[in-house]
């Protein structure tokens, strides 16, 4: 292709890769090795080689599926020595492939997705935002639908029961990887799941808007139809415990029970009335329950959950809605896009400042007293401390405040055999993911801590690997 035919602006590529940085690549690697969507797809996919392919002859790549790969974790931006932001050229592509009608790579894409991933509808639109490119869900969805109904056609084969029994503790994606995966090659899989509906953080967390409760709904059955038996309002460890699923018959289990506490804010004030927890927040909105909205709304935190808070009172009719964030925006969790909506939807953000305390009336909270930051030294997450600025305080008039300020795994279930790390999370062997009981596996944001679909469903193949390998060496011993 000439070059005075060119798709692509080669200065919008020149500003996006900041070619002065890419000319000091270290090609140490780290971004494709950050990448899950490198792992799952193995040689199919190299955001490392797509990066060099752009900068060499971007007018190629529209012809890729390529670009449409990227899960939009942001891991490798955040792990690259230069702060290549590789998400955000990968878009750029994407939206000029659109532009200028290269479809059919989109579709390339999409039949890889549905070949490597169990949960390929919940994932296009969790995880891979065609809608930034330009692109309707409707269509997407329709796509995807095709797509998969396709490979099922051509992939049709009985599946040869194993006999051997698998319990999943947890029907989130990393449960669900697991649970679609193994019946796939023919063991029997019970997932046992404490909410009254299958889902997980998938159900509970993330809001209407972003995966709509039928998407689920419909890749969930899915799963089920492969033979999958899913067993909601059972609580392990108090229904039923690890030792009664061994005397079941369950040669292994997976634990994949996400992180779905909330983390607490020691402050004057937490108790107030119209003080919520993120997750209470938005599984109260998921479930369809009335909620009422305050008209001015902060919330507490930096992360992905924050902002699904803060869009979500946006459209449940919030007139000011702040999100009051302890450090800069460089060192925010959350994934810049995420940040990027929820500021186009009317957020405010408000960095370099905490809650000091809750003041209320009538034992409703009325107002946030909060106090500016500066940074300090790094600590041990590798951010740098924030520091209160003594005399620095202000107030904030609300009537509703939430707090999304991390989620943790809640394991009390756990039998004491089941090492744990520092922060709460499941000790496992990076290599097998098995935990220190044998035969006992886990994976996602009970190992991880929070995280993203992506991660989770990577987290859940890895895991299906090593308990298949588990199983066999247990019929090579008898």
């Amino acid at each position: 292709m000439e070059a005075s035919k060119s798709l692509v602006s080669t200065e919008e590529i020149k500003r996006l890769l900041d070619v002065e940085k890419l000319k000091y690549c270290f090609e140490c690697g780290i971004c494709t090795a950050s990448c899950s969507m490198a792992e799952l797809l193995g040689k199919d996919y190299n955001p490392r080689n797509l990066l060099e392919k752009i900068f060499l002859n971007p007018d190629e790549v529209l012809a890729s599926e390529e670009p449409w790969l990227c899960a939009w974790c942001y891991r490798c931006h955040k792990r690259c020595p230069q702060g290549i932001k590789l998400p955000e050229i990968f878009l750029y592509m994407r939206s000029t492939a659109i532009k200028n009608s290269f479809t059919q790579p989109l579709e390339k894409a999409l039949e890889k997705i549905v070949d490597n991933i169990p949960l390929p509808i919940v994932t296009t639109l969790v995880c891979f935002h065609p809608e930034r490119a330009g692109l309707t869900t409707e269509k997407i969805l329709k796509t995807v639908e095709q797509v998969r109904t396709k490979r099922i056609k051509k992939k049709k084969t009985a599946i040869k029961s194993s006999g051997e029994k698998i319990a999943v503790i947890g029907s989130g994606p990393a449960g669900l990887t697991v649970a679609s995966e193994l019946a796939r090659k023919g063991y029997k899989v019970t997932v046992f799941e404490a909410f009254s509906e299958p889902g997980g953080m998938l159900r509970k967390c993330i809001p209407e808007y972003r995966l709509p409760k039928q998407v689920l709904a419909k890749e969930i059955q899915f799963i089920k139809d492969l033979g999958v038996e899913i067993k909601t309002g059972v609580h392990v460890g108090k229904d039923v415990n690890f030792d009664d699923l061994r005397k079941e018959g369950y040669k292994s289990i997976f634990i994949g029970a996400g992180a779905n506490k909330s983390q607490e804010l020691k402050i004057e004030g937490v108790d107030l009335e119209g003080v919520v927890h993120s997750i209470e927040f938005l599984w109260n909105a998921n479930c369809g329950e009335r909620i009422v909205v305050g008209k001015n709304v902060v919330i507490i935190g930096g992360g992905n959950v924050a902002m699904d808070a803060a869009k979500t009172t946006v459209r449940w009719g919030a007139d000011q809605v702040r999100v009051l964030y302890r450090r800069s925006k460089e060192e925010m969790p959350a994934i810049p896009w995420e940040v990027k909506e929820a500021e186009d939807e009317g957020v405010k953000i408000e960095f370099l400042v905490a809650p000091k305390k809750f003041l209320g009336k009538n034992g409703k909270v009325s107002a946030v007293e909060c106090v500016r930051m500066q940074l300090g030294e790094l600590d041990e997450s590798g951010r740098r401390k924030p520091i209160p600025i003594e005399g620095s305080e202000f107030t904030f008039e609300v009537d509703m405040v939430i707090l999304a300020i991390g989620e943790a795994p809640d394991l009390e279930f756990l039998p004491k055999e089941i090492e744990l790390n520092e922060d709460g999370t499941i000790w496992v062997n990076p290599i097998t993911m098995e935990t220190s009981v044998q035969g006992v596996f886990a994976g996602g944001d009970a190992v991880t801590g929070p995280a993203t679909v992506i991660e989770a469903i990577r987290a859940g193949k890895c895991a299906v690997e090593s308990i298949e390998n588990y199983l066999k060496s247990l019929a090579r011993a008898i």
